[in-house]
């Protein structure tokens, strides 16, 4: 392994090893604080296009295997680690994280101090970065003058419907950029699920009968997204209990009314502390997400506050007043843990039993 360079936008420089693929990359450099789950992560479509900085001191001694993909190919840019674990005694394992994201040509760096790294995007915000082999001139005219594409959810949502079988309850859900753990959520309820693109018209998802719709996870700024999404989510609500899930929450709020805020530092860990407003209930739940619903553009005659962040009261949960409709910021599917979230996915399904009364 050779010496490799992360540089910043803002002209910062941090020297480390290279491992994985030896590919220049760029991308949007966000960190994420959870201690386990790094599979999950990476191979979550949310960071399509970002380079992603792990908090927890060691990387990797779990190996990857096949019960953690949350898609089949993983479209982040790169990994940056303190340490990465070079040998795993997990009997599930399949390849080492090395071997992994070489496959998939995404480059990491190990050896750099993460915490520091950290603190330093605290204070500076959201970023371009780019993995290079010298950190000179032509590297950060390069890095400057890369423009990141705008259009993330074509780049990892699925061009066709595909089907999800069971034999219970008919849940249709719009792919975003879909984590596998929300199917694994439902397969675990025995739902008879179809998997849309998220160009389809409300005549095609209602022609299916389903008993719930859900609007997926997903990279990027909602409002990139055509106004036919938009609209597709207002005319759901008002037919089928329907849930929203990250993008798709942030889809919700806009679809009726509300406004968005970009965060000073982004969402990005499995330990996030969220309280359940009706209840004073505390849930630790997984995050990832650069946006959160404004809470002073919120038409309270239309959508109520469900849940809110410990650490910073944005808004983590919305319900509408008039329909079966509601999203949570966060991801119900305990993919990385932990579970407590799980009960979101519960409520839908409590939704779709009292379905005839609303």
């Amino acid at each position: 392994m050779s010496k490799r360079y992360l540089i910043l936008a803002d002209g910062s420089t941090y020297e480390g090893i290279g491992f994985g693929s030896e590919a220049t990359t760029f991308g949007h450099i966000v960190f994420n604080t959870a201690m386990t789950g790094y599979q999950e992560i990476i191979t979550n479509q949310i960071y399509h296009n970002q380079i992603i900085v792990f908090s927890a001191p060691t990387i990797g001694a779990g190996g990857i295997n096949h019960d953690a993909y949350e898609s089949i190919f993983p479209t982040a840019k790169g990994v940056i680690v303190r340490d990465v674990a070079e040998v795993s005694t997990n009997r599930l394992k399949r390849m080492n994280l090395d071997e992994f994201l070489t496959r998939h040509n995404i480059p990491g760096i190990t050896g750099i101090d993460t915490r520091a790294l950290i603190r330093h995007l605290r204070e500076t915000g959201p970023q371009k970065a780019s993995i290079v082999d010298f950190p000179d001139d032509h590297a950060f005219d390069q890095l400057n003058a890369t423009v990141l594409t705008t259009r993330q959810v074509d780049a990892v949502a699925t061009p066709r419907a595909y089907p999800n079988p069971g034999t219970g309850s008919t849940v249709v859900v719009i792919d975003f950029g879909l984590k596998h753990g929300i199917l694994r959520q439902l397969s675990l309820r025995d739902a008879d699920v179809t998997v849309l693109p998220y160009t389809v018209d409300t005549e095609t998802v209602l022609s299916l009968d389903p008993d719930a719709v859900i609007f997926s996870t997903g990279p990027g700024d909602p409002r990139d997204l055509p106004n036919s999404v938009f609209e597709l989510m207002r005319q759901l609500q008002e037919r089928v209990p329907l849930l929203g899930i990250g993008l798709g929450h942030e889809i919700f709020g806009l679809a009726n009314g509300a406004s968005l805020v970009k965060l000073p530092f982004e969402h990005h860990g499995t330990n996030h502390p969220v309280k359940e407003v009706i209840t004073n209930a505390l849930l630790y739940v997984p995050q990832g997400a650069g946006y959160a619903v404004d809470p002073t553009s919120i038409d309270h005659a239309k959508l109520i506050t469900t849940h809110i962040d410990i650490i910073d009261n944005s808004v983590q949960g919305l319900r509408h007043r008039d329909y079966p409709a509601f999203s949570v910021a966060f991801f119900p599917d305990s993919a990385p843990g932990p579970l407590e979230g799980t009960t979101v996915i519960d409520e839908l399904f409590e939704m779709i039993e009292t379905k005839d009364r609303f």
